[in-house]
């Protein structure tokens, strides 16, 4: 009885083990023009890595790379960050991203809100892809104490002066778990951000 127990309460560990590779498996699956991730022992160095980048994942769209440090944090963590750097990947190869940079260069006192905007709906892809990945629900409201992200992680080099934007943790915790509960894309639409052209990209 106590070994079959035992079994249970360690499932939803072991369903974690592999998560990064679940979620770059399911990401490439799904959207084939995403980038490849690369493990590093340190991101110092790479495509202009400064002050305020964030020392565990970054994707460098100059390169087309995703850098992510060997065991960075959790396994579920970890999953969770490259879930949602791919996200900005998914933006920037099917399209979302140019037309989310035209708005906010046409509308530069609007630019907090639209970016807001962007950073909702990658939460909401990050979501999804744990949903298709079959990885257990995860809060982000549990796993972090303050709100992720909020510095430099993605962009061309160098990645210093990458896109810094806070929309606070629980702004994140709500579309993430959007995606995760309908495990669709259509739900990604936010405001004037459209998941069309991610809705039509997804095999």
């Amino acid at each position: 009885m106590k070994k079959y127990i035992l079994f249970f309460v360690m499932l939803p560990m072991a369903a974690m083990a592999d998560g990064v590779e679940d979620i770059d498996r399911i990401v490439h699956q799904v959207f084939p023009r995403t980038p490849p991730v690369q493990f590093v022992d340190d991101l110092t160095g790479l495509c202009g890595f400064g002050n305020g980048v964030n020392k565990g994942i970054a994707y460098c769209t100059s390169q087309n790379i995703v850098f992510i440090r060997k065991k960075s944090g959790s396994d579920v963590r970890s999953a969770y960050e490259l879930a949602h750097v791919m996200g900005h990947a998914v933006q920037v190869k099917y399209g979302v991203a140019d037309i989310a940079l035209r708005k906010i260069t046409e509308q530069r006192d609007r630019e907090t809100e639209l970016r807001g905007m962007v950073t909702r709906q990658v939460e909401c892809i990050a979501g999804v892809l744990f949903a298709r990945a079959g990885l257990p629900h995860a809060d982000l409201k549990r796993l972090y104490k303050s709100e992720p992200f909020t510095g430099s992680h993605w962009g061309r080099e160098p990645l210093r002066i990458g896109p810094k934007v806070s929309i606070g943790l629980n702004a994140r915790a709500e579309w993430f778990s959007k995606g995760q509960k309908t495990g669709q894309f259509q739900t990604c639409s936010v405001g004037e951000m459209s998941a069309d052209l991610i809705v039509r990209a997804a095999r």
